[in-house]
């Protein structure tokens, strides 16, 4: 039986498997996470922190902290729910909600998501087709693009502007210190407030350069055999969206990276 590795991809550093050039990944760098950096990015906060808590076992703070990145349109983590929701991991098990949330990761055409995707829907029984089309307009309406994009791109305007307020160019000439048990450090405001980070537009430009061809297969007995991407269009119809939802609260716990995961 094939089992989908969504979660090693996940785990594996950006820059390694995506099939385009992409910026240096700032969650690889304990430096700018140290500094405050996940404060102004809930996507990659809480991505990072479901992955933590699903390696140490606890599957169930998972699968919540995976949700609250959907929130801010993740699309790996959205993929994440829908493994978890396939495979009835730290939640109850439902193949028709786990492929409507797999088809909100392949929303904009990621072609390891898409094929996912249309592989949870060859084998849904004809039942459970028709309840994912009936249920998946109400999830739709809360972590589709078109409530998430605008709830991410809010943070990261706000977040920035605290720091910098309308000065353009100040941010370059910011000095962050960091305080450690070895003294303190310091990261040059250009590189913290890299507009690729911070600017929404660039942002999901730079989501798009590591997730929009990444090596997803199924390890199987005979290796692991690449999935192949269909039409990309969804089978659920377009609904309103709904932007108002309460921020998640997480309270301060923050991802701990290991003193490996310090370069780009």
């Amino acid at each position: 039986m094939a089992t989908p590795v969504l979660l090693a991809a996940l785990l594996a550093a950006p820059a390694a498997w995506s099939a385009t050039p992409a910026p240096p990944d700032p969650t690889q760098d304990q430096l700018m996470i140290t500094a405050g950096f996940l404060n102004g990015h809930p996507d990659l906060r809480f991505r990072l922190l479901a992955l933590e808590k699903h390696k140490a076992g606890k599957r169930e703070d998972a699968f919540r902290f995976f949700q609250y990145a959907a929130q801010y349109a993740d699309k790996p983590s959205q993929g994440m729910v829908a493994e978890m929701l396939w495979n009835g991991d730290g939640t109850a098990q439902d193949r028709a909600l786990a492929y409507v949330w797999m088809d909100l990761a392949a929303e904009r055409g990621y072609e390891g998501f898409v094929g996912l995707r249309e592989r949870y829907w060859s084998q849904l029984t004809e039942a459970e087709r028709a309840r994912a089309l009936a249920e998946g307009e109400a999830i739709y309406a809360r972590y589709g693009d078109a409530a998430a994009k605008p709830r991410i791109a809010a943070v990261l305007r706000r977040e920035r502007k605290a720091v910098t307020g309308s000065r353009t160019g100040f941010a370059g000439n910011l000095r962050i210190v960091v305080p450690g048990p070895s003294g303190s450090r310091e990261i040059d405001g250009s590189k913290f407030y890299d507009e690729r980070f911070w600017d929404p537009a660039k942002y999901q430009a730079w989501h798009d350069a590591v997730w929009t061809k990444p090596r997803i297969g199924t390890v199987d007995v005979g290796g692991v055999e690449q999935v192949k991407a269909g039409d990309a269009s969804s089978r659920i119809p377009v609904v309103s969206p709904v932007q108002d939802l309460p921020e998640p609260d997480a309270g301060s716990e923050m991802p701990q990276l290991e003193p490996t995961d310090t370069k780009p």
